[in-house]
């Protein structure tokens, strides 16, 4: 209790020094600072706001989003942001708290938006719902564009898409042929994707939390194995060497990686086109 209250406090400290910050950058011209939660989130804000504002980000490649503490580090960077975006309490459940005692006008919480969501109950057999609707907005192309026209009011800054309609539609047309395939993801990660380009959802060896599944869902999983002619395992950077590896040695799958975080994806003005269309080209890897 008496960490967390020394946590609280510094955040405060923070959050005043950081207004006053604010406020003299904004009385120079500097260029605002959008902070976001996970590195996606960067992706969508510096696609949004080009050249001008900065943008950085909370959570290092090496750690989940779903589990990550924020160091004393992070609240210097949020308490110096014009604003913070973060896709919300139950994606990010260690931060919920500390991102409560921020102010409307500076957080933005996507979970909050009016996007495509997907109800874990419709997209899988899993018996272990850890998270009410599936948090990786960012994978659906109509999600990006409508984080990015929050962020771009918020800015004050022109409306305007980062991937456009044509661009989703000649995607679209290339991710045609692997509409009917099916392919093993290392966790529920892969709806929003799997939706916006109509293709068909795989089994999941967790649930969209990273947590391991409960046996009835094991045991099911390695029926659907046995018995679907599943292309490839779906693997991201940092999970590779994890349980993934191992199903897919015991059942002869090759493993394929999908960079659904975007961990090698530079910040610019083209990154969530880029981005998108480096997740298409890993996604027909699985069935080449």
């Amino acid at each position: 209790m008496i960490i967390k209250t020394i946590h609280y406090n510094i955040l405060a400290c923070a959050l005043l020094l950081g207004a006053s910050v604010a406020a003299t950058q904004l009385q120079f011209g500097a260029k605002p600072l959008i902070v976001t939660s996970i590195k996606p989130l960067a992706i969508i804000a510096k696609s949004a706001a080009g050249d001008a504002a900065q943008v950085q980000y909370l959570v290092p490649a090496s750690q989940s989003p779903h589990d990550f503490t924020l160091p004393v580090s992070a609240l210097r960077k949020i308490a110096d942001a014009d604003l913070v975006v973060w896709i919300g309490a139950d994606f990010e459940t260690r931060s919920a708290k500390l991102m409560a005692k921020l102010p409307d006008d500076k957080l933005l919480t996507t979970m909050d938006l009016s996007l495509a969501q997907l109800q874990n109950s419709e997209q899988s057999d899993s018996d272990d719902h850890s998270m009410e609707a599936d948090p990786h907005l960012w994978l659906n192309p109509d999600n990006g564009n409508k984080i990015a026209a929050a962020i771009q009011a918020r800015l004050g800054l022109p409306i305007k898409d980062i991937i456009s309609r044509q661009h989703m539609a000649r995607l679209k047309a290339e991710l045609a042929a692997s509409a009917d395939k099916t392919y093993l993801s290392h966790h529920e990660a892969y709806a929003h994707f799997a939706a916006a380009f109509d293709l068909k959802l795989g089994p999941s060896i967790r649930n969209a939390s990273g947590g391991t599944q409960g046996a009835k869902t094991q045991y099911r999983l390695r029926k659907t194995i046995v018995k679907t002619n599943i292309s490839c395992v779906f693997v991201e950077p940092q999970y590779k060497d994890k349980d993934a590896a191992i199903i897919a040695a015991e059942y002869g799958l090759p493993v394929v990686e999908l960079d659904t975080q975007g961990l090698s994806q530079t910040l610019s003005e083209r990154a969530y086109t880029e981005f998108i269309d480096r997740l298409v080209v890993q996604f027909k890897a699985c069935f080449q």
